[in-house]
């Protein structure tokens, strides 16, 4: 048996931008998704996928010739998961060609809070396949590709995407503030296609782009929490403005005394907040329970 794991990952600056070459922070998340492979003589691939809670929630079972589907729990995803194992092939022509076998996957995440339930099964598949996971997330997914980057780290990263190579930077953060940051669930999943999509048709100019990448480069720096909560507003009303939208602490949490910062695709997935140790009892009274502390998140 065959064993390969890969990070989640968070965005904490440069969302949307990083798709236009800005410079942007990511982290790899302490949880992560683990894929073990034991082959036989069939000419089968039976696949299982399994959460955080050890229950099994989705299957298939695919043709090692040509990835046809002969059974699978999801129709959509079973179709998703032969475009990545088709990109594959056409990366890596002798890979499955002789044996089946069986595979699992395991999630150490909720499967619906954004932190890479996709990238972390890319990037387990390419160390698999021995195939490049920046061209095998563009033929399937697509994206910038920081959340590639994060599934192998091990320490945070400043990205920036580029049309050869991705360029990627490890840096220093570890904010003595880092007990008064946290990380809110909002109760739904992004479709990160649909928004990305979306941005795709805003006109982005190079000052924005640069402005961004120097927004991320301050926040690194920052020595204090108020420091830190000063650029993070920024960068939330700066990204607001050019998706046309209310930040999400305006619209959703104006009483809330700390800062609030979107992360990844707008209106779903996870927030940062920071606060103390009231911040917990304050969201959960507004019903989002699930509230985690950086050093849980990312130690």
């Amino acid at each position: 048996m065959t064993k390969y794991y890969s990070h989640g990952k968070l965005l904490l600056t440069g969302e949307y931008m990083v798709l236009r070459g800005a410079e942007a922070l990511a982290i790899p998340s302490k949880m992560g998704q683990l894929l073990e492979f034991e082959s036989n003589d069939s000419k089968t691939l039976k696949w299982e996928s399994w959460d955080h809670k050890n229950q099994l929630w989705f299957s298939a079972s695919l043709d090692i010739l040509n990835f046809s589907i002969s059974d699978t729990s999801d129709a959509d995803i079973a179709s998703r998961l032969v475009q990545i194992f088709k990109a594959v092939r056409a990366q890596n022509k002798d890979f499955l060609k002789e044996t089946g076998g069986r595979v699992k996957t395991h999630l150490e995440f909720d499967r619906h809070w954004g932190l890479g339930t996709s990238s972390t099964l890319i990037s387990n598949l390419a160390q698999w396949s021995q195939t490049n996971p920046y061209t095998l997330l563009q033929n399937s997914f697509g994206g910038s590709g920081y959340d590639i980057a994060c599934a192998t780290a091990k320490s945070p990263l400043i990205y920036r995407k580029d049309p050869s190579d991705p360029h990627i930077e490890t840096c220093e953060f570890d904010p003595p503030f880092k007990s008064n940051l946290y990380f809110v669930y909002l109760n739904q999943k992004k479709n990160s296609r649909e928004a990305v999509a979306q941005f795709k048709k805003q006109n982005i100019s190079e000052e924005q782009i640069a402005y961004t990448s120097r927004l991320t480069r301050a926040i690194i720096k920052a020595n204090t929490l108020g420091e830190f909560e000063q650029i993070l507003n920024e960068h939330e009303s700066f990204i607001a403005k050019i998706l046309g939208v209310l930040p999400v602490k305006e619209k959703q949490f104006p009483d809330f005394r700390g800062a609030i910062k979107s992360l990844g695709a707008w209106g779903g997935d996870f927030i940062l907040a920071t606060g103390d140790k009231q911040t917990s009892k304050y969201f959960k009274k507004k019903g989002f329970d699930v509230v985690i502390n950086y050093k849980e998140m990312l130690s």
